[in-house]
């Protein structure tokens, strides 16, 4: 196995050279587990964890390894390195951590497709969707929606999704596939290339283990059976781990989210919703919410039937949601700003006393 097979390329590689990290080995983090790290090289995989400076200087969590990161180590036994330096990200998944003001959670790094997976049966969630979408735009990574368990319903619901889905979200691939029988499968390794990195975005119990298993042509994720009661595979998957595929593929699986929070500061929601941004330059006032004003463009292509309602009502929730986001993202930076002040005017008044 070189580098290459997971991903690297003269981009990382200048990198590497410019920063003088020549004398250090290079790997791409493929497992993470409560800041204990699994560093895949050339020369093997090795548990790695950071280094004191790496850990001093970083703002927040955002500045630690995460899953996909390439970084710069050193080894010293099969037991046991050091990494030094994270190589620069091309793309970051990310999302709000629920329960936590302003906690951003990274997802993966360095991907390059995200396949959005939902269950066709009673899980499948067009809403839920959207959001993933627009973490994938804000992200800059291209999505793929999978739908899997489409041996539990019939050939005309499977139709009927597959045509809700295009009613509300364009231009996004859609594969359905069975992990039963694998119909489908044939479509879906055709999309994954070699060298390219790919993560597997979904809710608890829609079969993304099966979905790894399957396409790994190995059993690397232990999967449950069906739940009776709830038709849903019980959750398995504890932490983010990367794999290579037998085609030459990179995929990241992901612990199931219950809950994604929206941590868009970027132009995701407007990429996600295009048709309502474009109405919305149509309307009177340029500071319209959208919600209750007269003149609104967007309120009357809703009550037109132009704009599906329940998508409308989604991106004003997902709105609500990034516009808490953004406050938060300025009163934390107010408070590091405030705090680092303090910091400052405490080591004058060390200096004045000596």
């Amino acid at each position: 196995m070189t580098l290459e097979d997971l991903g690297y390329n003269d981009k990382l590689e200048k990198f590497r050279i410019e920063n003088n990290l020549k004398k250090f080995e290079v790997g791409r983090v493929i497992s993470e587990h409560k800041e204990r790290y699994i560093v895949k090289t050339e020369k093997g995989e090795f548990e790695a964890e950071i280094t004191g400076n790496l850990r001093f200087s970083s703002k927040s969590r955002e500045d630690f390894p995460a899953v996909g990161d390439w970084v710069a180590i050193t080894i010293h036994d099969s037991d046991f390195s050091i990494i030094h330096s994270i190589f620069p990200r091309s793309s970051v998944i990310s999302r709000q951590d629920i329960g936590k003001s302003g906690e951003i959670q990274i997802i993966a790094t360095n991907i390059d497709y995200a396949l959005l997976v939902q269950a066709a049966d009673r899980d499948f969630n067009i809403n839920r969707l959207e959001r993933y979408l627009t973490i994938c735009n804000s992200s800059k990574v291209s999505p793929i929606i999978v739908l899997t368990k489409i041996d539990l319903i019939d050939e005309h619901r499977t139709l009927e999704i597959v045509e809700k889905i295009k009613a509300r979200i364009n231009n996004v691939p859609i594969i359905a596939i069975s992990n039963e029988s694998q119909d489908g499968y044939d479509k879906l390794k055709a999309v994954i290339e070699k060298g390219k990195t790919y993560c597997l975005l979904g809710s608890s119990g829609v079969g993304k283990s099966t979905l790894l298993n399957n396409l790994s042509g190995k059993s690397i994720m232990r999967t449950d059976t069906i739940s009776q009661s709830t038709n849903k595979g019980k959750h398995v998957t504890s932490h983010r781990e990367l794999t290579l595929l037998e085609n030459g593929g990179i995929l990241i699986d992901n612990p199931g989210m219950r809950e994604v929070g929206i941590a868009d500061s970027t132009s995701g929601l407007e990429i996600t919703f295009d048709k309502i941004i474009r109405l919305s330059q149509s309307c009177k006032f340029k500071d319209c919410t959208h919600t209750n004003e007269v003149g609104c463009s967007v309120i009357e292509a809703v009550a037109k039937g132009e704009i599906d309602r329940a998508s409308y009502e989604n991106y004003l929730k997902l709105g609500r949601e990034k516009a808490h986001f953004e406050s938060s993202v300025v009163e934390r930076r107010k408070k590091d700003k405030e705090f680092g002040k303090m910091v400052k005017n405490y080591k004058k008044g060390i200096k004045r006393k000596k």
